[in-house]
């Protein structure tokens, strides 16, 4: 298993401080989830984390295996072979690629065999390639029969939900022992969510550490071990979901300056920000 450390980090864009002096833990096995209202610069620690942006100062530091990492200053795809992937708000699959192949692509990170030897067809590439169809099927099982029995099937006739999941499966495909998971409830009826909960609980059981962002607040109470609150790039609360939501700081955050005092600075916050659009897809 692994564990993210990060100190001090911070993001600037001219003048706009998107990340202010940042402090996290993301301990090994764990789900922490970051809430913020819009602007907060929840997104943009995901990128600092992922190498799509380089902080201005601070550390990012994966400890796997015992072996620690600063991830500041290598690019994303070192990153991900380090052992951190990631998804994104938008769904970002290969259309016309067969829920398969769209697995196997996440797996190129860890593959070895020469890109002459996969040309040629050598012994090395055709044992190397039936071993990872064998372990993609298998990450396919992860989310029962939505989408083992589809693995032929082209991604893009997949119902949203199922396309939310196999982009969480490519992610783990790489490899990723730390898995950062942004708004993965978009868009999800209830039902829908409820699995996707038990899905990323599984996950993190089966020996993942997962650094999620979610605006659904059933979502967050459920599943965090751990919640962290940003407003304006600034971690303003630390703790329990409970902790958290009755936070003035929060509360102030989302309902605005003095609403915490005409709560009585004990009212938690219903709701905690308004929840992505829902329905049948």
């Amino acid at each position: 298993m692994s564990s993210l450390q990060i100190r001090g980090l911070t993001r600037r864009f001219g003048g706009l401080v998107a990340l202010d002096h940042v402090d996290l833990d993301v301990p090994e096995g764990t789900i922490v989830s970051i809430i913020g209202p819009n602007g907060s610069g929840k997104t943009t620690l995901f990128n600092c984390i992922s190498g799509l942006y380089r902080p201005d100062s601070g550390q990012v530091v994966l400890e796997r295996a015992g072996v620690r990492t600063d991830l500041v200053g290598l690019s994303p795809d070192q990153i991900c072979r380090s052992g951190v992937s990631r998804t994104f708000q938008t769904i970002r699959l290969f259309a016309q690629m067969t829920v398969l192949e769209n697995v196997l692509v996440g797996m190129h990170a860890q593959t070895s065999a020469s890109v002459v030897a996969s040309v040629l067809q050598r012994a090395s590439f055709r044992v190397e390639e039936a071993e990872a169809r064998d372990r993609a099927m298998r990450l396919l099982q992860l989310f029962g029969d939505h989408l083992e029995p589809r693995a032929g099937a082209f991604a893009n006739s997949l119902s949203y939900a199922n396309k939310r999941r196999l982009e969480i499966v490519r992610a783990l495909a790489t490899g990723a022992s730390v898995l950062l998971l942004d708004e993965p409830a978009a868009g999800m009826n209830p039902s829908e969510t409820e699995e996707l909960m038990q899905d990323i609980v599984r996950i993190r059981d089966d020996g993942r550490t997962v650094l999620l962002i979610e605006h659904d607040m059933v979502v967050i109470s459920r599943i965090s071990d751990r919640v962290v609150a940003l407003e304006n790039g600034s971690k303003i609360a630390e703790g329990s979901f409970e902790e958290v939501r009755s936070s003035p700081r929060v509360i102030e955050a989302y309902l605005g300056r003095g609403a915490a005092g005409r709560a009585g600075d004990s009212r938690p916050v219903a709701g905690a920000s308004e929840p992505e659009p829902r329905g049948a897809v």
